[in-house]
């Protein structure tokens, strides 16, 4: 496709060097910069401190509210270190994060190791108080520097040094040193793989095909972005309506169908639906050039087309997950202005569409960070696995890095092998262009719900969407924040169906039937109806214990015509063999 035709504009190095002949060195200096400080813009951490800093030191008011703070906790650390003014029983005085597991072991709560324990706790609070908002600080610039402490704080906190840690001290003398032989074994292992960009392979039992992703299907179209799957019949008949997965290209599309006990696509499959999956492909630099347009012309649009041709006459239920859900609320708000009606309805899983809210991500993201990704992806371009990797594990770094460092390399303990493990490590590049236009048009201009969204030339908008929505939220999710994902309700006004499901980002989705301590609220809004507020709307509707996927199924069969006999599955053009089976190539490649 033309430039002209893409849906937000990025940078054009030839357009850039026509207006600034030394542009190129310019790019390639930051790109070489950008390696070093693995893709973080050193001027947005800058500007966030300065920008606090020149703050707070007009408020002398906050600083002798910090000042007040600081005494107040240190006569709260030095009264529980002496044992003193404190009744037998009673609660330490600071306590760490719910998802905080750094001080699970009991001897934390012994001297000496409670007292650096609860130092730690309190210089954590009394930073979360520094780096709090104030008239004429950006808000952004607030939560960074909070961010930043965070991480620096989380580096030297004592659970990460031996001679400070008691349960490594218990496991050192129980085991004669040999955890610490065993963890330095792991970190030459784990070096290793990260200086030469190597996947660790999936351990035995957790092998792709046979026993993750392994629903039996085979693949029916493939182009140069995406295989797509379709899965076979598990009933005598099925419902007429297709269901069409488009996941999230940033890593596999199998978490959709993981362990056959977890697998979405295997309980649909035998609750009598004929599943399509999309499988993407994993780009590579001769990939850089693929855009947004790309992967909703040549990947949901061609899915559809494909299913037609398969299953002709029926309509198709979408269900896009996380990236992929916003990219099927694109092409279904197109599809919409375009007089196109081949969907039945429409499921967004943990997909946002306005990112005016979207959680701790937003700290990643402002103009000086975007130019300095883009400089780094027209460098190799793409945006490799492990920066993706280390964005995400730093928004929770006190369990994805110290805890799991604390227990590999000096614990001398193996990771637990789970399935939901391996496909997280089983990460995707994401292609230059598409990346720069995400980041630019969705999360840095927000242009999808401001009306400034244009396909093939012409906005679209989301309310033009007339089938009914099925939109999850999960309550724990700090990739999609629920409340953001929420706001869907403000930029539509079909029939929609809100499922509140407790979990995060990947284990509210997976929330199949028996999975033990489940819960979901959920709620119809009818069309045309007015808007109700996140915070009343949770209030007013009643917690539902078990899995929401009985909930999605029923809602997608009274939306569904008379079972009938299951479509064929055709042989796929062009692969040499009579069947290419689930999951296809694409999946495999590294």
């Amino acid at each position: 496709m033309s430039r002209a035709n893409a849906l937000v504009p990025v940078p054009d190095a030839r357009n850039e060097a026509e207006r600034h002949p030394h542009a190129i060195l310019d790019r390639a200096s930051r790109a070489a910069l950008a390696r070093l400080t693995g893709g973080v813009s050193p001027h947005s951490i800058i500007a966030a401190w300065q920008d606090w800093a020149l703050h707070l030191s007009r408020s002398p008011g906050r600083q002798l509210e910090l000042a007040e703070l600081f005494a107040a906790n240190f006569a709260k650390l030095g009264a529980h270190g002496m044992g003193a003014a404190l009744p037998e029983g009673a609660d330490p005085p600071f306590e760490p994060r719910p998802y905080d597991h750094r001080f699970d072991h009991p001897s934390w709560e012994k001297p000496p190791f409670a007292f650096w324990k609860q130092g730690f706790l309190a210089a954590q609070d009394w930073w979360d108080a520094a780096t709090s908002t104030m008239p004429g600080l950006r808000k952004q610039d607030a939560d960074r520097a909070r961010f930043q402490v965070r991480q620096a704080l989380d580096l030297v906190a004592p659970s990460n040094f031996p001679w400070l840690n008691p349960e490594i001290i218990e496991e050192t003398a129980t085991r004669g040193g040999w955890n610490l032989v065993e963890g330095a074994a792991h970190f030459a292992e784990d070096l290793t793989r990260t200086l030469l960009q190597a996947k660790k392979p999936a351990p035995e039992g957790y092998r792709i095909g046979e026993d993750l992703a392994c629903t039996p299907g085979e693949v029916v179209f493939r182009n140069k972005m995406f295989e797509l799957i379709q899965y076979r019949p598990q009933t005598d008949d099925v419902h007429p309506e297709p269901i069409l997965f488009v996941p999230a290209w940033i890593m596999k599309y199998y978490i959709l169908d993981l362990s056959p006990e977890n697998s979405m696509v295997r309980y649909l499959v035998r609750e009598g639906f004929t599943v399509f999956m999309i499988s993407w492909r994993n780009p590579g630099m001769e990939h850089a050039d693929w855009s947004l347009e790309d992967y909703r012309k040549h990947g949901v649009m061609a899915a559809l087309d494909a299913i037609g041709s398969i299953v002709p006459d029926a309509k198709v239920h979408a269900n896009g997950y996380c990236l992929g859900g916003t990219l099927l609320a694109i092409a279904a708000a197109t599809m919409a202005r375009d007089g196109d009606d081949r969907l039945a309805s429409v499921t967004l899983m943990a997909a946002q569409i306005d990112f005016a809210e979207a959680g701790e991500l937003l700290l990643f993201v402002d103009e000086s960070q975007v130019a300095f990704i883009e400089d780094f992806m027209w460098d190799q371009g793409y945006l490799d696995r492990p920066q993706m990797t280390r964005t995400f594990a730093s928004i929770r770094a006190e369990d994805l890095i110290y805890s799991r460092a604390t227990n590999r390399y000096f614990l001398g303990r193996e990771d637990l092998a789970t399935d939901l493990g391996v496909w997280n490590g089983d990460t995707t590049r994401m292609p230059a262009r598409m990346h720069s236009e995400y980041l630019r048009g969705l999360f840095l201009e927000n242009r999808l719900t401001a009306g400034r969204f244009a396909v093939e030339g012409r906005v679209i908008a989301l309310k033009d969407i007339s089938v009914p929505l099925f939109v999850v939220g999960t309550e724990t999710d700090h990739i999609a924040p629920w409340r953001s994902v929420y706001k869907i309700r403000l930029f539509t006004d079909c029939d929609l169906t809100f499922v509140l499901t407790s979990g995060g980002h990947n284990g509210g989705i997976l929330s199949e039937p028996g999975h033990p301590r489940r819960h979901y609220r959920i709620d119809r809004r009818e069309p045309d109806s007015l808007y109700v507020d996140p915070d009343s709307w949770i209030a007013s509707r009643e917690e539902r214990e078990g899995s929401w996927w009985p909930s999605m199924a029923e809602w997608l069969a009274c939306r569904s015509g008379a079972r009938r006999t299951p479509p064929a599955i055709p042989t796929l053009r062009g692969s040499g063999r009579k069947r290419l089976n689930a999951p296809g190539t694409y999946v495999l490649e590294p």
